[in-house]
């Protein structure tokens, strides 16, 4: 199948999510992705929050699919022989280790630039690889608490909460993404790869912009407004029949308000000098609030969604994990399929995001531990049965 990046050859070192969901977008975009792993068991995901015993855990399923695997130990000499013959074949290299181990092996970006100038080394750091944090750790909730997405999100009166949205590991992946793309475009011109650098902080607060335009503004503190929209006024309103999950989100900004009220066949209050305009319904917000819980608390939030988005007005029901997936329009989008496993047994999983025209977009399983070694051994690098035994019992490879 040609798609847009068939051809592009990816060393994918990464592991848990960050680096992983970055190398698998160029997977799901047609590179072919080799995922280097440990002799020691490989990516902790593989493992972490398992629900079976005999089987990969969903959490590395979820972020590997589309790739192969292979091992090497990289502290043994024929381990890095192999690595570096790799990096000369490949033409991206992303990684997302704790500052300097990459270095410390011999195998950081300067060495590898000398060996394959046209590489491309992507490097995913919780701080970035300078400033004054740059030797801390970064991790999900870690990028969400310095970013300042957990200080906005919640209640004032409560402590700051974490986003269920992965926007410091997947947001940080997706920043990488675009930065591999670009320096790709570079080389087409230069000749030359480059260091792509991300930090899951940054990546974080890039995300946050929205919800700094005020203090950028004049200075204020941004102070968490918990369910309550910018201008007073709650977003997220009751329905029928009072599950946890029973509820909808209705923003009904400018004529947006007049809209939502004849679709409510509520136009007695089109006019009403107490929720004339944005700021009045800020003033008037318990009343204007009243009239719109109501209305929702006597339907489900579909059919609250459905009569207020056909009618244009902002609005979604708030879907749940197990509705996610079984969401009609999710499905026709492609954005949940199944996958074909003859090892583990099919499953169904996430699909990809990104859909381009005259392209098919095509979800493969996620490799086993070590299933491509000898494979990618044979053919990149030309290594004999021999070879790959000796390697093997070197404890080279698995």
């Amino acid at each position: 199948m040609d798609q847009s990046l068939s051809g592009l050859k990816v060393l994918d070192l990464t592991h848990v999510q960050a680096g992983p969901s970055c190398a698998q977008m160029l997977g799901f975009l047609g590179a072919d992705v080799i995922k280097v792993e440990d002799t020691r068991g490989g990516d902790s995901t593989r493992t972490d929050l398992a629900h079976r015993e005999d089987s990969d855990s969903v959490y590395f399923l979820i972020f590997n699919n589309n790739k192969r695997a292979i091992t090497l130990d990289l502290k043994t000499e024929k381990g890095k022989e192999a690595f570096t013959g790799l990096a000369r074949w490949a033409d991206v290299l992303v990684e997302n280790f704790s500052p300097g181990m990459l270095d410390r092996l011999g195998l950081g970006w300067q060495t590898l630039h000398e060996i394959n100038p046209r590489l491309i080394y992507a490097t995913i750091k919780g701080f970035g690889a300078y400033g004054p944090y740059a030797h801390y750790k970064g991790y999900e909730f870690v990028a969400q608490a310095v970013g300042g997405a957990m200080a906005t999100t919640g209640f004032g009166d409560r402590p700051p909460v974490m986003v269920s949205p992965g926007v410091g590991d997947s947001g940080s992946g997706l920043h990488a993404a675009i930065g591999i793309l670009a320096a790709l475009h570079k080389r087409e011109r230069s000749g030359e790869g480059q260091m792509v650098e991300v930090s899951m902080q940054d990546s974080v607060v890039n995300l946050m912009r929205m919800f700094l335009t005020r203090t950028l503004a004049t200075g204020e503190a941004f102070e968490r407004q918990g369910h309550m929209g910018f201008r007073g006024m709650p977003m997220v309103f009751p329905c029928a029949p009072g599950g946890p999950d029973d509820y909808v989100m209705i923003h009904p900004r400018g004529d947006g308000w007049d809209m939502m009220l004849a679709a409510m066949d509520r136009a007695d209050l089109i006019g009403d000098a107490r929720f004339d305009d944005e700021d009045e319904r800020a003033k008037n917000a318990e009343q204007a609030s009243e009239i719109v819980t109501e209305w929702t608390s006597r339907r489900t939030k579909w059919e609250a969604m459905e009569t207020l988005a056909g009618a244009g007005v902002l609005s979604g029901a708030t879907i749940s994990a197990t509705e996610v997936l079984e969401n009609e329009h999710l499905t026709a989008r492609e954005m949940v399929v199944n996958v074909r496993d003859s090892e583990r047994g099919d499953y169904r999983m996430i699909g990809i995001p990104i859909k381009l025209s005259g392209e098919t977009n095509r979800v493969t399983r996620a490799p086993l531990y070590s299933e491509h070694t000898d494979e990618v051994l044979k053919t990149i690098l030309g290594c004999s049965d021999e070879e790959v035994g000796e390697m093997r019992a070197a404890g080279a490879i698995v």
